[in-house]
């Protein structure tokens, strides 16, 4: 009898020690009735066709985390450092749904601001070349008429603030509202009303009206130097940095912003995210506490016009080529990155997806990833619903 105690305390012991070093307990974490091969084949496959040299992959289910593993190396040398499930990723643009959008609904709940107000408002000089009625809603549905996107890297702007006074001072597209334009200067703008309506940088508002609250401990902007060996690689930058990107934000313009921009500059972990996503997923509930107003999360998930799919902030899946496959419902929720990531809910099967990788390593120019995400979305519909 000792001797079998002894034995299960080691076994016990030794899973201890595998869970700590980011590997998967996946007894405790797959559905007996689920078969997850599939996933495994799709990533697998695309570490092996160098979309992404690595992966996390994490499937929630009615709140329970059904499974979450790691796949492949930071970067395609195998002896490189090996992906964890608690490994860090520059979120790019899922910094937008993350942390800019969910500060947006503290503020719509406090009533700090409303969509409906004038960004001029709060920014008086943005109200300059016709957009005195730009509405906050219109920056967070792409449609407020701003230019898609500008290298300011390339041009003979150097500060944050002569980048922000470009934006302000730019001139419309197009009539607000008549149509969408997916642009990153709604974000940066929104970024700074949050922080004006607050009194706090946004990375300070984050972390403690967020980030903390939720315990997403490894969520953050402007990672410390400590960090950097957990956090994998992005670009080799051979074209402004002249260096590999590690530990700092990939977007050029965040990185002119200081690493901190409504638009991009978040990194975190599989993990973290499914926490703020299941948030979400219960009507602002977190830990028995109303986090956000039902009515307010109700409002920014859901697709707001016939024009667009988009949502308040997020985005809805869209009838063809949605990066969430063709079986999640038409009511599901999501966003993605430029640098490879991408997280998917659907409310109506209480299902989360979240996919972090690496594509843009070694360079942005790999776009193999975009082809594998539909896929692997409809392979995790096949694997928690099988077909009879």
């Amino acid at each position: 009898m000792k001797k079998k105690f002894g034995f299960s305390v080691v076994v016990f012991l030794l899973l201890l020690l595998i869970c700590a070093n980011g590997t998967v307990a996946q007894s405790k974490l797959e559905n007996p009735q689920a078969d997850f091969t599939e996933i495994d084949n799709i990533i697998n496959q695309g570490i092996k066709d160098t979309a992404f040299p690595g992966a996390v992959v994490l499937i929630s289910k009615d709140g329970e985390n059904l499974y979450e593993k790691a796949y492949g190396n930071f970067t395609y040398d195998k002896n490189s450092n090996k992906v964890k499930v608690n490994s860090i990723f520059d979120l790019a643009s899922l910094t937008k749904v993350t942390a800019t959008t969910t500060a947006a609904m503290i503020c719509v709940d406090r009533g700090l601001f409303s969509l409906d107000d004038k960004v001029a408002k709060y920014i008086p000089e943005f109200g300059a070349n016709k957009k005195e009625e730009v509405t906050i809603k219109n920056l967070m549905l792409h449609n407020a008429g701003l230019v898609a996107w500008k290298p300011f890297f390339k041009t003979e702007i150097k500060t944050a603030d002569e980048l922000l006074n470009y934006i302000y001072n730019s001139e419309l597209q197009y009539e607000p509202g008549t149509k969408t334009v997916y642009s990153d200067w709604g974000f940066i703008t929104l970024a700074k009303i949050i922080e004006h309506v607050t009194g706090k940088t946004l990375d300070e508002f984050c972390k403690e009206e967020i980030f903390d609250p939720l315990a997403m401990s490894r969520t953050m902007f402007n990672p410390s130097a400590e960090l950097k060996d957990e956090i994998l690689p992005t670009e080799d930058d051979k074209y402004w940095r002249n260096r590999l990107v590690q530990g700092t934000v990939h977007d050029e313009t965040s990185d002119m912003l200081g690493g901190v921009a409504g638009h991009a500059g978040l990194f975190s972990t599989v993990g973290d995210l499914e926490k703020l996503l299941q948030m979400l997923l219960q009507k602002g509930k977190c830990n028995g506490k109303q986090f956000v107003k039902p009515e307010t999360v109700n409002e920014f998930i859901k697709q707001q016009s016939s024009l667009s799919t988009r949502a308040i902030g997020w985005d809805t899946k869209s009838d063809k080529n949605s990066t969430a496959g063709k079986l999640l419902s038409k009511v599901s929720y999501g966003h993605t990155g430029f640098t490879g990531t991408s997280a998917w809910t659907d409310p109506t099967r209480n299902l989360i997806i979240i996919f972090l990788t690496n594509r843009v390593y070694p360079t942005r120019e790999n776009f193999k990833l975009f082809r594998i995400r539909g896929s692997l979305h409809d392979a995790v519909v096949n694997a928690v619903e099988p077909r009879k």
